[in-house]
């Protein structure tokens, strides 16, 4: 797992506070709100106001080094991502267990049209969610 000095490096200026939300993000381990980053981060005793974890968030984003995904009220959920290597994730619904998945038939199909419609610089987003094991069990 890559430490927040690799990530700061790539989003700007270091500050402690972006250092703390990029910590807490990497201990979460899996998907989370922004107001809940936030609270984990109140928690810690760190202080770092909501507007400077919303931005961190979108630099490392921007950056490459977070996942983001929508929940069912459309709340925009953030995942560290350890390798700048683009990951999709089956989300569950119900406790928000996320689990990397292999998706490179989805990157070849995505390849062949921005090669087959001319279009250059093409970004996608896939979104799989269900109930795992756990949650799917009576």
């Amino acid at each position: 797992m890559s430490a927040p000095a690799d990530d700061l490096d790539l989003i700007g200026r270091r500050t402690a506070q972006r250092t703390s939300v990029v910590r807490a993000l990497i201990d979460h381990g899996g998907f989370i709100g922004a107001r809940a980053l936030h609270d984990v981060l109140k928690v810690r005793g760190a202080r770092v106001g909501l507007n400077t974890v919303y931005r961190t968030l979108a630099a490392l984003v921007d950056a490459g080094r977070a996942d983001v995904v929508r929940d069912r009220g459309g709340e925009r959920l953030f995942r560290h991502r350890p390798s700048p290597e683009h990951q999709h994730y089956l989300l569950c619904r119900a406790c928000g267990l996320s689990t990397p998945v292999d998706s490179a038939a989805v990157e070849t199909w995505a390849e062949h049209v921005a090669c087959t419609s001319g279009f250059a610089q093409v970004e996608h987003t896939v979104e799989l969610t269900g109930l795992c094991p756990q949650c799917r069990t009576p």
